[in-house]
């Protein structure tokens, strides 16, 4: 059966509409996340509730949808509920969580038939996106009167951060291949 022009056009239009719902999904869920640890203050923070459903995105969504997720959501969260403080913490966030989002879904296109292809997008975002949160930091920090050691870019991007980035190693390559079983994970075109 051959598809006409509109059919093909109304088809690829429902298809926009899902990836927009799915990515809406995925940003409530980054703002809501952050409720469902925060009532365990000694490792509520560590465990990076709302990194997670921003990284899924860009599996799931593409790397365009997992960068909006990305930069929206802690901006969002801040303006909502005042967590966390825009400035320095959302503001520099933002632009860690965008490149989580847009590298995992940019390195997943790519690599996305190779067997290790969750491990090597996640790590790969991960470490993009703590580079690029330690350098948006620097002046982020220094517009609110504060200075951004080395001493505190390694205690933010990996030594607190352990029990997240643990938690995410273990947890999103499940989710992705339980999601990639169910065909809910589309080949990417890059």
């Amino acid at each position: 059966m051959r598809m006409t022009g509109t059919s093909a056009a109304v088809q690829k239009r429902g298809a926009e509409t899902t990836t927009l719902v799915t990515a809406g999904v995925f940003l409530a869920l980054g703002i809501i996340m952050p409720f469902l640890v925060g009532q365990i203050p000694e490792i509520g923070g560590m465990l990076l509730p709302m990194h997670i459903p921003v990284l899924i995105c860009g599996y799931v969504c593409g790397w365009k949808y997992g960068l909006l997720v990305g930069f929206i959501t802690p901006l969002l969260r801040s303006v909502m509920f005042g967590m966390p403080p825009m400035m320095p913490t959302a503001a520099a966030m933002a632009f860690e969580l965008a490149v989580y989002g847009s590298v995992t879904g940019i390195l997943y296109g790519k690599y996305q038939n190779q067997r290790m292809a969750v491990y090597i997008s996640l790590i790969g975002a991960m470490i993009a996106g703590r580079l690029v949160w330690g350098l948006v930091s620097i002046p982020m920090y220094g517009i609110v009167g504060k200075s951004f050691s080395v001493q505190l870019f390694l205690a933010g991007a990996f030594l607190n951060a352990v029990p997240g980035i643990i938690l995410q190693l273990v947890l999103i390559p499940v989710v992705i291949q339980a999601l990639r079983r169910a065909g809910v994970i589309p080949k990417h075109v890059m």
